[in-house]
């Protein structure tokens, strides 16, 4: 369709082309000074050869117009669509790229959390060990305490009978 639009364009631009050529003038005899001259030009002189010639040229350059506009079109067009595709990728790479940083800070929080849970866990378990070493030291401080009141006791009853004790510090016998 596009290409019988381009020949009917051209046909009607070499009939213009035609009309607008002027014939050669017949002679005249008449003088005057003051006369408007008519300038022939240097192909309408030559007859209908030449300016055929001349239109066949005119066509061909005409046909190259065309053509080279036609190129720079399709560079064109060419050139728009690789600068969409180009921002269109670019875009593609930046949401893209927005994700995994989002899930990389989603992550790291994540990650965050656990560790804190961990450090609470082990704070706890921390505690309770010093809890119960402090609860092992109180009751082995109160078991010392009754020993030595309990010796103490002993002593005084040994002393106050006068006798000495059967067992020295459990394993010796008197």
């Amino acid at each position: 369709m596009a290409e019988e639009a381009k020949k009917v364009e051209v046909t009607k631009d070499i009939a213009e082309e035609k009309a607008v050529v002027p014939l050669p003038a017949p002679p005249s005899q008449h003088d005057d000074s003051k006369a408007i001259v008519l300038v022939k030009d240097a192909e309408a002189t030559g007859g209908s050869a030449e300016r055929d010639a001349y239109l066949a040229k005119i066509v061909s350059e005409k046909r190259l117009v065309l053509i080279n506009a036609w190129e720079e079109s399709e560079k064109a067009r060419a050139e728009n669509r690789a600068a969409k595709k180009l921002s269109y990728i670019t875009s593609w790479e930046n949401a893209k790229k927005a994700e995994m940083e989002a899930e990389l800070k989603r992550i790291e929080e994540q990650l965050e959390k656990k560790k804190a849970a961990y450090e609470e866990k082990l704070k706890n378990k921390l505690a309770l060990l010093h809890k119960t070493a402090e609860e092992k030291r109180a009751m082995t401080e109160a078991k010392r305490g009754e020993e030595l009141i309990m010796a103490e006791e002993l002593a005084a009853k040994y002393r106050a009978k006068g006798e000495a004790p059967t067992k020295l510090f459990g394993l010796l016998k008197a």
